[in-house]
C-alpha cells in the first residue's frame, strides 16, 4: 500500500466546559516533525534503536521507566529515558526540606510499592495524613475528611526530591533501562517514510530510534507538539507560592493534618511534613504572590498566620442562612472549626512560585506515539491531584503495553494505545473538570455564590457516606 494512509480516530468528552469531539490524524506515510527552535532540520549521523523512548526524566517519566523496566511482560524490551539534568536524583540530606511536594494517594503508594520504591521512601521521609480540615474564609461553612477513629491515611505527604531519588536508586538496579543524562531533546520526527518508527534528535547531534516514543516532557511538552494535538488550555492569573513552614511545636502536635482555607483570591494549604515542619501551597493573584516574595520573613509568617485566622467581612443573609442550615446539621457532625497550628518561620531560600493554568490535550495518543503526565493534562494544585493523574497514567500504560508485548501485537499498536487513552480519559476528564470547577467556585466573593457553596460544604459535611465516597474517589 502506497502514498499517505490518514486514519481519522473521533474522540468524544461530555464532561463540564470540557465538552468537545475531537478528530485527529495518525500519519504511517508521513513524518511529524518539531524540533526545539520550531525549525525542522535533519541529520546523517547513525542512529541507535530503543523499543522505547521516554522524553522527560521527572517525577512521572521515571517513574514510568522503572515501571516499564520491571515488569516481567517487558524484559526482553530496551528502554531509553531522556533526562536533562546532569546526573541523578539523590534524596536531600538529613534536616533540609525541599519546598515542592506531593500528596501521594493509596493508588500512586501501591505504585511506589510494586516498583520496590516505596520502603525508601518511607526510610527517608513521608509523612501520613490523618485529617483534613477544608474551610471558607467568607462564611462560618467547613469540612472535615478522616477515616473513623483516624484508622487509616487519607494521603502521604512526600517530598517531589524525595520520591525521585527513591526511584532512581530502584532504577540502577534495573537492567533494560538506560538512562542518558544531560540529553535534551532538539527535534521529534514520527513515522518516517519507509521505516515504521519514530526518531529523537538531541542536541549533541545523537539520533536515537524506537518502536514507542513517550512525551513525559511537561506541560510545553515537544513531543505533544510533534503530534500535531490540539491543547485546551485556560489561564488562572494566579501563582502557586510555596513555601517550608517552621511550625510552633506546642501547638502541631504531631502535625498529621492538612489544612486549606479557601481565601477571597485563592486557597491557602499547609501540609504535614514533619511534627513540627509543614509545606505551604497558596494560590493567589500574580501581584500579591510577588509581593509576598519580596517580604522578609518576619512579615512574611505574619502574612501567612493571617491567611489562615484572619476573620473576613461576612454577608449577614450567607450568615443568617447558613446558621439555620447548621441548626439541623450540627447534632449530625458534631464539629466546630479547629485552628491551624501558629507559624514561628520558614526555612532559608524555601520561597518559590509558579503559573498556574489548566490544560488538556485532545488526544493522548497516535501511531507510536504516546502522552503522560502533564504533556498531556495539567490541573490546578487546590485538590492535590496533579502528580496523582500523571502516576495513575503510568500504571495503566504499563499494564497496556505489557499485555500487548506479551499478546505478540508490539507496542506501538494503535488499537491498544487506544486502550490506555480511553481509560485514562475517564478518569482525568472528570477530576480536571471538578477541580475547575472548585477553583471558580471559589475564587469570588459574591454572596448568592458564597451562600451556595457553604450550604453545600455544610451538608456534604454532615454525610458521612457521601464523604467517604470522595475520599475514597479522589485518593484510590
Amino acid at each position: 500500500m502506497s502514498g499517505v494512509l490518514a486514519r481519522r480516530v473521533m474522540r468524544k468528552i461530555s464532561v463540564s466546559s470540557f465538552a468537545c469531539v475531537r478528530w485527529f490524524p495518525v500519519q504511517t506515510g508521513r513524518s511529524f516533525s518539531v524540533a526545539a527552535n520550531e525549525k525542522q532540520t535533519t541529520t546523517d549521523k547513525p542512529e541507535e534503536y530503543y523499543d522505547v523512548i521516554i522524553a522527560g526524566g521527572g517525577m512521572v517519566g521515571t517513574t514510568l521507566a522503572c515501571a516499564l523496566g520491571k515488569n516481567s511482560r517487558l524484559s526482553d524490551r530496551k528502554i531509553l529515558l531522556l533526562e536533562a539534568a546532569k546526573s541523578g536524583f539523590k534524596p536531600p540530606a538529613s534536616g533540609f526540606f525541599s519546598n515542592r511536594v506531593s500528596a501521594l494517594s493509596h493508588g500512586t503508594q501501591r505504585l511506589m510499592q510494586s516498583i520496590g520504591a516505596w520502603q525508601q521512601i518511607e526510610s527517608v521521609r513521608a509523612k501520613p495524613v490523618l485529617k483534613m480540615q477544608v474551610w471558607d474564609a467568607c462564611s462560618d461553612a467547613l469540612i472535615t475528611f478522616n477515616y473513623d477513629d483516624l484508622s487509616e491515611n487519607i494521603a502521604w505527604i512526600v517530598e517531589n526530591d524525595v520520591l525521585l531519588g527513591s526511584v532512581y536508586q530502584q532504577l540502577e538496579q534495573v537492567k533494560n533501562v538506560e538512562i542518558r543524562y544531560g540529553a535534551k531533546v532538539e527535534e521529534c520526527v514520527l513515522m518516517r517514510d519507509g521505516a515504521n518508527r519514530s526518531k529523537v534528535r538531541l542536541s549533541n547531534g545523537d539520533l536515537v530510534g524506537c518502536e514507542l516514543l513517550i512525551g513525559a516532557d511537561g506541560y510545553n511538552s515537544l513531543v505533544r507538539r510533534a503530534m500535531g494535538s490540539d491543547n485546551f488550555s485556560i489561564g488562572y492569573n494566579q501563582m502557586g507560592l510555596v513555601a517550608t513552614l517552621k511550625l510552633d511545636p506546642t501547638g502541631s502536635s504531631g502535625n498529621a493534618t492538612a489544612w486549606q482555607r479557601f481565601l477571597p483570591t485563592g486557597p491557602i494549604a499547609m501540609l504535614p511534613l514533619a511534627d513540627d515542619v509543614s509545606s505551604m501551597v497558596w494560590s493567589t493573584s500574580v501581584p500579591e504572590a510577588k509581593r509576598l516574595m519580596q517580604l522578609d520573613e518576619k512579615a512574611f509568617v505574619a502574612e501567612v498566620n493571617a491567611a489562615f485566622n484572619k476573620q473576613y467581612p461576612k454577608n449577614n443573609v450567607v450568615s443568617e442562612v447558613l446558621k439555620q442550615v447548621n441548626s439541623f446539621v450540627s447534632a449530625a457532625t458534631g464539629q466546630k472549626l479547629e485552628p491551624a497550628p501558629m507559624v514561628q518561620g520558614i526555612f532559608e531560600n524555601s520561597r518559590g512560585a509558579f503559573p498556574l493554568a489548566l490544560g488538556h490535550t485532545s488526544t493522548y495518543v497516535g501511531q507510536g506515539v504516546c502522552l503522560v503526565g502533564d504533556a498531556a493534562h495539567r490541573v490546578h494544585p487546590l485538590a492535590g491531584q496533579g502528580v496523582n493523574l500523571g502516576f495513575g497514567d503510568v500504571q495503566c500504560l504499563t499494564n497496556v503495553l505489557g499485555e500487548a508485548n506479551y499478546s505478540g501485537l508490539g507496542l506501538n499498536n494503535l488499537s491498544q494505545l487506544v486502550r490506555y487513552e480511553q481509560e485514562r480519559l475517564k478518569h482525568n476528564v472528570p477530576v480536571l473538570a471538578t477541580v475547575h470547577g472548585l477553583q471558580r467556585l471559589y475564587n469570588t466573593d459574591f454572596p448568592p455564590i458564597v451562600g451556595l457553596r457553604s450550604v453545600g460544604l455544610t451538608i456534604t459535611n454532615a454525610l458521612p457516606v457521601v464523604k467517604k465516597f470522595l475520599m475514597n474517589r479522589a485518593m484510590s
